[in-house]
């Protein structure tokens, strides 16, 4: 069996601007690692639908495993990520809406 190393990967989620740095495993959703870190992340639904979450990479990658997280084709080419239902791939810098 395979092994998909970005799942398994610990990176970092640095939240700006001023916000905390928290660890961010690639098995675990953006937000529940944001959340676990002490960011203090708005949310509400967690299945990417009310886009109350939303925010803006500034840096790093993330992926999805629903087919339809929430974003517009242009959202995502431009950086957009709901991070309820994002998996990061990389160090991740985010800042909110």
């Amino acid at each position: 069996m395979e092994h998909d190393i970005s799942t398994e990967a610990w990176h970092t989620a640095t939240v700006t601007p001023n916000g905390p740095q928290v660890d961010a495993q690639g098995n675990q959703t953006l937000l529940l690692s944001l959340e676990m870190g002490g960011a203090n992340w708005p949310s509400s639904c967690r299945n990417g639908s009310c886009r109350t979450c939303i925010g803006k990479l500034e840096q790093g990658s993330v992926r999805y495993e629903i087919e339809w997280p929430g974003l517009s084709t242009e959202e995502m080419d431009e950086g957009y990520a709901l991070p309820c239902v994002a998996y990061p791939c990389s160090n991740i810098v985010i800042s909110p809406g």
